[in-house]
């Protein structure tokens, strides 16, 4: 660990730099010697290191996700080619370069911390050695040398020996009991992290390898802790926890202002922007509009929950449009569909407008085309006979019963029909 921190040394004069201004700070209020000066000077320099990241922590959600939605087609190339590694390795570059995405863009965030983080382990094994490093002069050395957190000093290790630890004024007891407890938390913290990314905000409609390794990560990470971290001293530990504990609570507000498509985050966070939408008519956040507007784009891909929205939306008047926003559905507005078709309310009510009319039995029967004015009831006639259509006047068989009322009936009371002469 020496070597692979001394590697990092041309960092370490602005670490510690950043660690004494800090210090100034703190020492103020706690007093220089204390261990919360020297220890919350370390978390303010975690909190300075991890907003300076929070760019690449974006990218590195956008480049998992993106990782995620090529999962099916990595598959296929891999049972394609599966024969040909070179092959295979070729297609998955053009893969890569198709959709604009980097594997390795989901490690950024842990790389970039690498550097500070080994220049702070160098920086603290030079305080327990007696050494000063970057910016720490004497009185600075040794003021962090009586720094103790909870009874063990900063640069304390769990594998010390007691000859090592009483030098810094301390107990051996104390000093394990500090570093297990910090361990078992860094632990702990790393492993609720890796569940909830796992169990809410993971696609659960694609079943991939990607998961499959997620779930070891799960399980690895939390062992690697344990085994390396007996290894730190007690600064280091305090560095890495609050690491742990930033990521934790990061990873928390990204699932649930932004969850994965698919997920089970985002079933709730569709459940919950649905009763908002729907109590005040309207979408204000910026990114409330960004998740609305993939939804509209995806027409008829979208998953079950973003479907369940949409219609929770039709049904409570609303819209979804392409922008993001959402609007009331009146006459003249345009209605979301389930499946991403768009129609008005005057369209519809024009298409029933133009429905034909049921036709008279009369007019089924002469087969005579149907008029807007046309009623299904009977109307008598009195005009003569023989300004009737030529249809009408043809003979009819005999016994045939063909004829309807309108021809061969008279209406009661009406003018009577004249009698054609007998012969005689």
């Amino acid at each position: 660990m020496d070597t692979i921190a001394s590697l990092f040394s041309f960092i370490t004069t602005p670490v510690s730099w950043v660690i004494v201004q800090f210090h100034a700070v703190y020492g103020a209020i706690f007093g220089p010697d204390t261990g919360w000066a020297w220890g919350l000077a370390i978390v303010s320099l975690v909190i300075l290191i991890r907003i300076c990241l929070i760019p690449l922590f974006v990218k590195q959600i956008k480049a998992t996700r993106a990782m995620q939605t090529l999962q099916p087609e990595m598959k296929k190339i891999q049972e394609r080619y599966k024969n040909d590694k070179q092959r295979q390795s070729e297609e998955m570059m053009k893969l890569y370069k198709e959709s604009g995405t980097n594997p390795l863009s989901s490690c950024l965030p842990i790389l970039a911390q690498s550097p500070f983080f080994f220049a702070l382990y160098h920086v603290l094994n030079g305080i327990a050695s007696g050494k000063k490093i970057g910016v720490i002069n004497d009185s600075l050395l040794e003021s962090a040398r009586q720094a103790h957190i909870f009874g063990a000093p900063l640069a304390a290790k769990f594998r010390d020996g007691s000859s090592t630890i009483e030098a810094l004024g301390a107990s051996v007891t104390d000093v394990r009991v500090v570093t297990v407890v910090m361990i078992v938390l860094m632990s702990a913290s790393q492993f609720y992290t890796q569940r909830q990314l796992m169990t809410k905000n993971v696609d659960t409609t694609v079943k991939t390898p990607f998961m499959q390794q997620q779930k070891m990560l799960m399980y690895v990470f939390p062992l690697m802790f344990a085994f390396f971290g007996i290894n730190f001293p007690v600064g280091v530990l305090v560095y890495w926890l609050t690491t742990n504990v930033w990521t934790m609570g990061q990873q928390m507000y990204v699932i649930h202002n932004n969850p994965t498509p698919g997920s089970k985050a985002q079933a709730a966070y569709l459940e919950r922007l649905t009763k908002h939408v729907t109590h005040h008519g309207k979408i204000r956040r910026r990114g409330e509009k960004a998740i609305v507007k993939a939804i509209v784009a995806k027409g008829r891909d979208r998953n079950e929950s973003e479907r369940k929205f949409i219609n929770a939306l039709n049904k409570a008047g609303l819209a979804a449009q392409a922008d993001g926003t959402v609007v009331k559905s009146t006459t003249q507005a345009a209605a979301q569909t389930e499946d991403g078709v768009t129609t008005t309310t005057a369209t519809a009510t024009a298409v029933r407008r133009q429905q034909p009319k049921r036709q008279s039995k009369a007019q089924r029967q002469s087969g005579g085309p149907k008029q807007a004015g046309d009623s299904p009831s009977l109307e008598k006639s009195d005009e003569p006979q023989d300004a009737k259509p030529a249809a009408a006047q043809q003979p009819q068989k005999p016994g045939s019963g063909t004829r309807s009322k309108a021809q061969s009936g008279q209406r009661k009371g009406g003018p009577q029909r004249p009698k054609s002469p007998s012969k005689k």
